[in-house]
């Protein structure tokens, strides 16, 4: 979807809103999926050149940030995650005898899961600059599985000229 914005009487580029969504396959529990390079290939192809990016993990068990892709910083955040909230906790969303809201087929116990959401993002938004994500020299954005492994939607939402 696309749409065109601009002020009355305003010259020059019309802001663009551009929607997409990008589908991650994930293969375990608090694995980290650098999405960077998939999100950069998207806004290069809407040619924009300057605005921004709105990254959004549709999903209450996944998360997004911005961090180093470095191997060992990302063990220490698994542990640090772990440590908040976990798996081997007692929650009682995972008490299917008790729960009764928002059940489906094939539920599994994941309250760890929500509970390590809550210390992450459901979204980042990025700048965009000279055509390209304004990122810094380290910086990379994140898929965070939570759960398990899945394929996660992530919703993109692009404003800019």
């Amino acid at each position: 979807m696309a749409m065109l914005l601009a002020r009355e009487g305003e010259t020059g580029a019309a802001l663009r809103v551009e929607r997409a969504t990008l589908q991650v396959t994930t293969g375990t529990c608090l694995e980290f999926v650098d999405v960077t390079d998939r999100i950069a290939e998207r806004v290069q192809a809407l040619g924009i050149s300057q605005g921004i990016v709105n990254v959004q993990v549709r999903h209450t068990t996944a998360a997004l940030v911005v961090n180093e892709n470095e191997p060992l910083l990302l063990q220490d955040l698994r542990d640090a995650l772990e440590r908040a909230a976990p798996r081997a906790l007692a929650y009682r969303h995972d008490d299917f005898a008790v729960r009764t809201v928002n059940m489906g087929p094939g539920e599994v116990p994941n309250g760890h899961s929500h509970c390590k959401a809550l210390f992450l993002r459901a979204s980042e938004t990025l700048n965009v600059a000279a055509g390209r994500l304004d990122l810094g020299r380290w910086q990379r954005v994140f898929l965070v599985e939570l759960d398990g492994a899945r394929v996660r939607t992530v919703s993109l939402t692009t404003l800019g000229c």
